[in-house]
């Protein structure tokens, strides 16, 4: 079963555009969408969400105030600040604790301990043309590589059970903790980049990034004609570094429309439309999943 996973060194180059595009051209796949940040390909498509499970991840300390005495140890202790005292109790800031526990190991009284709060969601459904699997992570919460993990856990299972062809994972983008998470053990990496000084930078990143992961990709240029120079410098990068450009995508105002009417670009017959559904419709055949 292969794994397609569509990356970005930054955010705003079109990532989930082209996602959205080869979800719905793809036949018998799963489709995830890894970004749990932000997750928005779900907007693309009408989705039923049939399935909302909680997501706990990471720790925090919790203080048993019967048990406090009040004596400020562990308010001392804690290089994050995440401990104040009120009333004479030593009351825990979630958004600031990082769950290291030092304070339980150190509190005389034995009144804290670590539990797993609830940190997000994990959503799955079905569009009329796949299942889908998405990741919902609260405000404020830091385990979002962890959260990314858990749904593409749950997207093999389902694409087990469905006996799929194919999964396809619109990641997270950036070269952290989610976007890793969403490039490990896949078979192919899309990068999606655009032509400015930012896009370049962050595509050698993201290129970087999936040499580590020992990733196959190749690029893809957005909006190439917007900035013809530095579309030109994006290219020598990849031609320097042997890297394969899938294709380039020209800028087009239907883009905007398509991402208003909440369908995927792959549904309109613009320029953009024709090279996305290029692009698309050589990737699906390298890995036999076209529609």
């Amino acid at each position: 079963m292969k794994q397609i996973v569509i990356v970005s060194g930054k955010g705003g180059t079109g990532k989930t555009t082209l996602a959205g595009s080869l979800a719905s051209l793809s036949k018998n796949t799963v489709v995830l969408d890894a970004d749990v940040d932000a997750a928005n390909l779900h907007l693309l498509f009408n989705l039923k969400i049939e399935n909302n499970e909680p997501y706990f991840g990471g720790h925090k300390a919790v203080i048993d105030s019967v048990k406090c005495n009040g004596c400020g140890v562990c308010k001392d202790l804690c290089r994050f600040e995440a401990i104040e005292m009120k009333n004479k109790k030593a009351v825990i800031n979630s958004f600031r604790c990082e769950g290291c526990n030092a304070c339980v190991v150190f509190c005389p009284e034995k009144a804290i301990s670590l539990e797993s709060p609830q940190s997000g969601w994990i959503r799955s459904g079905n569009s009329l043309l796949f299942p889908f699997t998405d990741g919902d992570l609260f405000p404020g919460e830091e385990t979002s590589g962890g959260l990314v993990a858990e749904v593409r856990n749950k997207g093999s299972s389902t694409a087990s059970e469905k006996t799929a062809n194919g999964i396809i994972i619109d990641g997270a983008p950036g070269i952290g903790c989610p976007a890793i998470s969403s490039m490990t053990y896949t078979d192919f990496a899309v990068l999606v980049t655009e032509p400015s000084q930012s896009g370049l930078h962050d595509l050698k990143r993201i290129a970087q990034t999936a040499d580590r992961l020992k990733v196959h990709y190749a690029v893809v240029i957005n909006k190439a004609d917007i900035e013809p120079e530095t579309s030109k410098k994006v290219e020598g990068y990849c031609i320097e570094n042997e890297i394969e450009i899938l294709g380039k995508i020209p800028f087009d105002m239907q883009v905007m429309t398509a991402t208003r009417d909440g369908k995927p670009l792959s549904q309109y017959d613009g320029k953009a439309a024709k090279a996305v559904k290029e692009i698309c419709a050589e990737i699906l055949k390298r890995f036999e999943l076209q529609s």
